[in-house]
């Protein structure tokens, strides 16, 4: 990492950020008018230092100066969901090469080191933009000691810590054995990541953040972290790091504060609709916002904008983040308990066949809030067609749904690379249901494992997800749907334009038949679990029912035993290269895999005379 380059990325984010000529990461405090010219005096203010942490928060997406692949998405749908058994890159063979090599884990190639570099970039350019806020904060505090009050310093720290606490977990994730930056590392950014307690030092930060930060949204601005933010986090790392007992105690702190609740509905969690942004389910999202003045629509969804159906749909491209076959089969329950198939049938993968409309084999409702499949309507876009797929041999028959707007939200851009493609939909990168399965697991895992609470959680997350399916969306508008389903006419369905569809609740599950396209059934455990082992299933089964195609579930199969993810990955290639026959050159899956390689690049930047300060990750 070169110390000049930092320094010219750091100070031009200064600058953009006072100048407003983009809006940064969270929507309402973040739609800054142009202000004129920039001098260091003015830099050196209240409007300089909350500049600067807004270009903190901007570091949740990908920017303009760093927007060279995708590698940088907010979801981390490269290197959270295609690596797993969830997706496919999916469009076509040619398109971009580098997150192939990632998805067929030939992560030393020089595409796939392409794609990692950025990540890499781009998040230490979160921790630095951090680390720069909290110094000039410093600065300011020390020459105008009456620019700003105590609470605002306070919380302005809190939040930039937060943020350094969460971009170093997220390159954690990724790599492990990282370099920890502080505020005061200015002079030589070739730091080591031997012997480095991250998790150490991300707790310390979160703790200092805890304390700093206000209950409530500083300015009742949204998006911004607060001392809840913080504490939910806390738990989401030592769930991670498997401190079991300590994410027990400080996510049950969290459930009992009521800051937090699931969306009343599945359908209001990822949702172009403005009145259902940043609800209580939001702990952290990078706040996309299409047509807020700036003109290239980059404040908008653009790490998601590849993930779209393709030329013949609404969108027009690109059809990147394809559902496996693997995942639209797991989403399959047993016809009489409601539960997922895999926990009673060891054979729930065997479908090979298209999971078109209209199969009369159970289905989680979820299935049709996750991914487009044809004949099923798609949001109120009308019925998903087979000429959306870019290229069906390659990528599969199916289309990522959580990411995409609803026609009447209005949240389409305006401007921009491909506007179809742009919108306002918040990315969620850790939410309240996520954080509720991690205390399941944790209440699992734990020294004196709790199967009441752990089962209760997982009802909870299931009985949401039986309250609505997808509905006609579109009613009488769209007459491809009408033609297709006469019930969604108005004359004979008055909820003919419902996007959401309310189930039907009979005896302890949720069923319903009334949909042409699907049979929607979810049905709930037994309280307690009846014993470890079934739980830890269960709770595993439901983190990727729940959270799938958001970038969790490689993450998630890597942090659970190695046996588990060295079972898992390999069995998913074995049968899905036999429906995607390019995953057949895919690389054997090897205990290297558990982590990723850390860009060549950066090893050769750290370099001091000819000492590498990073050391590569074994086997790599």
């Amino acid at each position: 990492m070169k110390t000049r380059s930092r320094y010219r990325l750091l100070g031009g984010t200064a600058f953009l950020m006072l100048l407003g000529s983009v809006t940064y990461s969270c929507s309402d405090f973040l739609n800054v008018l142009p202000q004129g010219t920039v001098d260091q005096q003015t830099l050196t203010s209240k409007p300089g230092v909350e500049g600067t942490l807004l270009a903190a928060y901007r570091m949740l997406d990908c920017t303009t100066s760093l927007n060279d692949n995708w590698g940088c998405a907010a979801s981390n749908w490269v290197f959270g969901s295609v690596p797993s058994d969830d997706a496919y890159k999916g469009s076509e063979a040619s398109d971009q090469p580098g997150a192939t090599d990632i998805e067929l884990y030939n992560w030393l190639t020089g595409e796939a080191q392409s794609y990692l570099n950025v990540k890499w970039r781009a998040m230490y350019e979160g921790v630095f933009r951090s680390n720069a806020t909290i110094r000039l904060l410093r600065k300011v505090r020390a020459e105008l000691p009456k620019e700003i009050s105590d609470a605002d310093a306070a919380g302005i720290r809190g939040e930039a810590l937060f943020l350094r606490a969460h971009y170093h977990f997220d390159a954690y994730r990724m790599w492990k054995n990282i370099p920890y930056y502080f505020e005061d590392d200015t002079t030589d950014f070739r730091k080591t990541n031997v012997g480095v307690d991250v998790i150490g030092n991300i707790l310390k930060d979160l703790d200092t953040a805890i304390v700093l930060l206000p209950a409530t949204h500083r300015n009742g601005q949204v998006g911004r972290a607060t001392s809840w933010t913080a504490r939910a986090y806390k738990g989401r790392v030592q769930a991670y790091a498997g401190m079991w007992d300590n994410a027990v105690a400080t996510l049950r702190a969290v459930r009992a504060s009521g800051v937090f609740a699931l969306e009343t509905s599945v359908d209001h969690v990822w949702t172009g609709f403005s009145q259902f942004w940043n609800g209580k389910e939001t702990i952290l999202a990078y706040q996309a916002a299409a047509n807020d003045g700036e003109p290239n629509g980059n404040n908008a969804n653009y790490g998601e904008r590849l993930n779209f159906p393709h030329s013949g749909s609404p969108f027009g491209c690109c059809g990147f983040h394809q559902a496996s076959q693997n995942l639209v089969n797991f989403y399959q329950v047993d016809s009489i308990t409601g539960l997922p198939l895999a926990v009673t049938d060891p054979n729930w993968n065997a479908r090979d066949s298209t999971f078109v409309a209209g199969k009369r084999t159970p289905v989680d409702p979820r299935l049709d809030w996750t991914v487009g499949r044809d004949g099923v309507p798609y949001k109120d876009w009308g019925p998903h067609k087979a000429g959306w797929i870019r290229s069906p041999s390659y990528g599969g028959p199916y289309s990522p749904k959580k990411n995409v707007h609803e026609r009447a939200s209005g949240a389409q851009s305006k401007v921009g690379w491909e506007p179809t493609q742009e919108n306002s939909v918040k990315i969620h990168m850790f939410r309240y249901a996520d954080a509720l399965l991690l205390l399941a697991e944790a209440d699992v895992e734990g020294t004196t494992p709790d199967l009441t609470e752990a089962a209760t959680i997982v009802n909870e997350i299931r009985a949401r997800a039986g309250k609505t399916a997808q509905g006609c969306g579109a009613g009488s508008t769209d007459t491809v749907l009408t033609n297709l389903y006469p019930a969604c006419l108005p004359a004979t369905n008055p909820d003919a334009d419902r996007i959401a569809q309310p189930l039907v609740a009979v005896s302890a599950t949720f069923d319903t038949l009334t949909e042409p396209w699907a049979r929607y059934k979810i049905g709930l455990y037994p309280v307690p679990f009846p014993d470890v082992a079934y739980a830890r299933r269960a709770v595993r089964f439901e983190r990727r029912l729940e959270l799938a195609m958001e970038g969790q579930r490689f993450f998630d199969l890597r942090r659970w035993e190695p046996a588990y993810v060295d079972s898992v990955i390999p069995g998913f290639i074995a049968k899905e290269d036999t429906r995607r026959i390019f995953l057949a050159s895919a690389a054997t899956f090897a205990p290297r895999h558990h982590l990723y390689p850390i860009p060549s690049i950066q090893i050769e930047l750290s370099k001091v005379g000819s000492t590498s300060a990073l050391q590569q990750n074994t086997g790599w």
